[in-house]
């Protein structure tokens, strides 16, 4: 039987076009089995300060060898034993054969991987943490450098109220601000599983410790002190892993993240179809293969497409945590070990694509100011009332002409594709003949406190997280197609 050659074999898209290499390295196998390997040396040297049978010597041993993972003999281990973490303690005892008799002393499978799975954990939700502040940076730029450019608003995808290009800048990196918010709460909450063994209760280390309960302690508090996690925060009660609802939280924070990226998304691709906005474009870059003219929102699409994939992952996670059977049943491990992963690989590669959008978004300015001077007359036509009634008119009356004058300019707009001539039927009417009607469409005087809003923004939101994430926003981001 041949062997397929490497290039035949499916690949995740991603691993080979969107996650990070940052983010693909947190959940590399390399980093999941030292993490693993981690959990073995604190666990050998937390049982030898206690005198629980490991020897500085065995402590030396596992330490010398914590990074060599001989990845191919652990495979071939797994193969024979069908069992995962016990392929890996035989492959760290062929290294560290002093160490043999020692290593997992005590422990179960998931004292391992569940304390291991947290390390790697709090280093992928601690990325996602920055990279939600990189783009939030960015926005913040954008709120200020057009924090007073008038533009059209919209409410049901209708012209509305005018805002400006930096307060709709800032509304976007409120929704980022939500999401950090969010996952630096499950960041700072992550709890280790801590040594509990076979159903939680701490059996076998309570044998470990000849039935000392207060030495059981002990051990637990000096084991997460070697990991470097802060003291106290295990979690109080588990079965034979931790709580699966904790990844069902971890997930829906994700999904609120992949919402901002989606909304803010979405609305650039509805801006960019106006022609008021554009996603950065290289200059040999091809929109579509058969109209050379295309200059799709493709990076946008592509971000939005991950988000809805983080999304639905959810779900999946209420799904597996509400079916775990008592104190254990198997059917988390391969579900997890693809949902979890993904869901960060996902999440990261769509906040790759935001931070290179929002840091080089394209604003057309004029094409604003037209789609805007379009819509003012009608906008502006409760102003225009008030001015008539300030000159004698009868409120209501004034009323019936603008609405009649209006729904006659905007049938010509739809009917005909004709341009907005309310005013001209206005400046012909005796009532709205004394109103300076150029006063009027004014768009400075229709923004409200955009200017205000957005430069309020930057200075209690977005500098804050400047100060706190500073030097992770400075770099660009990674973007491989």
């Amino acid at each position: 039987m041949t062997s397929t050659p490497a290039s035949h074999a499916y690949r995740s898209a991603l691993e080979t076009r969107n996650a990070s290499a940052a983010m693909r390295g947190i959940w590399s196998d390399h980093t999941r089995f030292s993490n693993w390997r981690r959990v073995w040396l604190a666990l050998a040297k937390a049982q030898m300060e206690l005198s629980l049978g490991p020897t500085q010597a065995q402590v030396d041993a596992i330490e010398r060898v914590l990074d060599a993972i001989d990845l191919p003999a652990a495979a071939a281990h797994e193969q024979r034993l069908r069992h995962d973490v016990m392929a890996h303690v035989h492959t760290l005892g062929d290294q560290a054969p002093a160490a043999r008799g020692i290593i997992h002393l005590g422990a179960t499978s998931q004292d391992v991987v569940c304390n291991a799975d947290a390390l790697t954990q709090w280093a992928a939700l601690d990325l996602v943490a920055r990279r939600l502040a990189r783009v939030i940076d960015r926005l913040g730029t954008l709120a200020t450098s057009w924090r007073s450019e008038p533009c059209l608003g919209f409410t049901h995808f209708q012209p509305a109220q005018p805002l400006t290009v930096g307060r709709r800048a800032a509304l976007w990196g409120q929704e980022f601000a939500v999401a950090l918010h969010e996952v630096e709460s499950r960041r700072d909450g992550l709890r280790l599983r801590g040594l509990r063994g076979a159903t939680g209760t701490q059996a076998s280390f309570l044998a470990l410790c000849g039935g000392d309960s207060a030495k059981v302690d002990r051990l637990e508090a000096r084991f997460v002190e070697l990991l470097g996690w802060p003291a106290g925060r295990t979690w109080p009660l588990t079965s034979q892993t931790y709580p699966r609802l904790w990844d069902a939280q971890m997930l829906s924070s994700l999904a609120v993240a992949a919402c901002a990226v989606h909304k803010t998304a979405n609305d650039i691709r509805l801006l960019a179809n106006l022609r008021e906005v554009d996603e950065p474009c290289e200059s040999d870059q091809i929109g579509s293969s058969a109209m050379p003219y295309k200059r799709n929102p493709m990076r946008c699409e592509r971000a939005t497409g991950l988000a809805r994939f983080v999304i639905s992952m959810v779900h999946n996670a209420y799904d597996t945590a509400s079916t775990q059977w008592l104190e254990r049943t198997l059917d988390d491990s391969s579900n997890r070990r693809l949902s979890i992963a993904e869901s960060f690989l996902a999440l990261d590669g769509a906040l790759e694509v935001m931070a290179n959008v929002t840091g080089g978004l394209v604003i057309y300015p004029h094409a604003c100011r037209t789609r805007l001077a379009a819509e003012l007359p009608f906008l502006a036509t409760e102003e225009i009332m008030l001015a008539a009634v300030a000159h004698g008119a009868d409120r209501q009356e004034a009323h019936e002409r603008l609405r009649t004058h209006a729904k006659a300019a905007t049938q010509k707009i739809k009917g005909e594709g004709a341009p907005n001539d309310l005013l001209t039927r206005l400046a012909t009417d005796s009532m709205f003949a004394r109103i300076d009607l150029d006063k009027a469409l004014d768009a400075a005087g229709f923004i409200g406190r955009s200017i205000e809003q957005a430069d309020a923004f930057v200075v209690q939101v977005v500098e804050p997280v400047r100060d706190r994430y500073r030097p992770s926003i400075a770099g660009e981001p990674e973007l491989r197609v």
